[in-house]
């Protein structure tokens, strides 16, 4: 099960340290190259809904080996789920 609040309090760390950098670019990249997950969460019509952005592969691992694997994981914030996907294929290029 997904935990929300916890993708919203790291979201909302990820947000903090982003701001408070003077290279908000290269810090958005140190967050992105720091865990082995990135999902972004964003508002929808059910609540809150949330993109991969990083680590899919991870996950499907995950998910077919059924075990607790130990991985790192963050959240960041968009207003909606294209913000996610445009940052997705961005750091894909």
């Amino acid at each position: 099960m997904i935990d929300f609040d916890e993708l919203r309090d790291l979201a909302a760390d990820v947000r903090i340290f982003i701001e408070a950098s003077d290279d908000k670019a290269s810090a958005l990249r140190a967050v992105i190259t720091a865990y082995d997950v990135v999902v972004g969460i964003f508002p929808s019509q059910s609540g809150t809904d949330l993109h991969v952005i990083k680590g899919r592969e991870v996950l499907d691992h995950i998910a077919r080996s059924q075990t607790a694997d130990d991985y790192t994981h963050t959240a960041i914030a968009f207003q909606n789920r294209d913000q996610a996907i445009a940052l997705q294929q961005a750091i894909a290029a």
